[in-house]
């Protein structure tokens, strides 16, 4: 079993560098000592936060006052089509893995900080893909039934940026996750018009793995998303506020507010997605705009920032709510964040 360690600093495990102290900090290397580790603390009425990549947490100043598990079990099988990953793989290391064995569903992910384990909880996706479309099955320890089960797709209630894991946050520990990875050599049907503009092709056409993957790495670097510890403007939690998605009506008294807003319609009539930087920027937060030690990106208006690492984890809220009120006073929408509030709230 790994050592505990009390008043372990939480802030240079989170991309934003922001967080007080663990009560007590232990790495788990294994699906077997997490779930050790896990179950003890919940007999013992313990609270516990299970950390992965940091990448999409924001931790208290005062840090949490209880077990921290940093999630450190590796591993990558494959059989077929079907990869399965252990929880405490980087995901970009994954995705270059994929894209050099000619795997593909994962390339349009590339750059994305953070581990396996976190990809299912978040549904993470960018440039028109997300990880539901290639999930089949996740392995969690369930902490109400105490069993490790296995999940199918359709049990994960996947949505955007969305799954169930969110509905009941802390319940589940993932474990391990099963993608279907086809090895075709080519990226599946450019979905996002940026991208597809960037590799010079149509909407829908496919491209070799490897020309996906440095196009979505030269983009997101030029957003400052992809980590880089000479890059102020990587000192952050990634997209902090997610896109609305407005009803018929509330899209209406939007065209009134903003008449010819940029929209996309979700499938199905699910609704109208707008773009939360469009908002942010109208309503009058530029890029680098700054309150305090923390500031929006300059290179990308959604990323809340510490680029001197001096900001405290207030200091960067502040900004947020700044930001989301003055968006709800502008355009009558309510942001919400993405990241993952731990001993706090926006």
């Amino acid at each position: 079993m790994a050592e505990r360690v009390a008043g372990v600093r939480l802030a240079p495990y989170t991309t934003l560098g922001l967080g007080g102290p663990a009560r007590t900090f232990v790495a788990a290397g294994s699906a077997e000592e997490i779930v050790e580790l896990v179950a003890g603390a919940d007999r013992a009425r313990e609270p516990v936060l299970v950390l992965g990549g940091g990448s999409n947490l924001v931790v208290a100043d005062d840090g949490f006052a209880g077990l921290v598990v940093r999630i450190a079990s590796r591993g990558i099988e494959a059989e077929g089509d079907r990869v399965t990953v252990q929880a405490g793989e980087d995901w970009d290391a994954l995705v270059e893995w994929a894209v050099t064995r000619g795997r593909s569903g994962i390339e349009c992910l590339s750059g994305i900080p953070g581990l396996v384990g976190s990809t299912p909880i978040q549904n993470v996706g960018a440039y028109g893909q997300d990880v539901s479309q290639t999930i089949t099955g996740v392995r969690v320890y369930d902490r109400v039934t105490g069993q490790v089960r296995d999940l199918d797709a359709a049990e994960c209630g996947f949505a955007y940026r969305h799954s169930s894991f969110k509905e009941d946050p802390g319940r589940h520990v993932v474990l391990a996750v099963t993608y279907a990875l086809p090895a075709d050599g080519l990226s599946g049907p450019i979905a996002y018009q940026e991208l597809a503009v960037r590799l010079g092709v149509e909407l829908g056409a496919r491209v070799p793995l490897a020309e996906a993957r440095r196009a979505v790495l030269e983009l997101r670097a030029g957003k400052g998303m992809v980590l880089d510890a000479g890059d102020p403007d990587t000192r952050s939690a990634g997209s902090f506020f997610t896109n609305p998605i407005l009803t018929a009506e509330q899209a209406a008294e939007l065209e009134l507010r903003a008449p010819g807003f940029p929209r996309w319609e979700m499938p199905g009539g699910d609704g109208v997605k707008v773009p939360a930087a469009w908002l942010i920027e109208n309503a009058g937060f530029p890029k680098g705009y700054r309150r305090g030690p923390a500031r929006i990106s300059t290179k990308h208006t959604l990323a809340m920032t510490n680029p001197e690492l001096r900001a405290t984890t207030e200091d960067l809220l502040d900004l947020a709510r700044e930001v989301r009120d003055g968006v709800r006073e502008k355009f009558g929408v309510t942001l919400v964040n993405e990241p993952v509030m731990v001993g706090t709230r926006l």
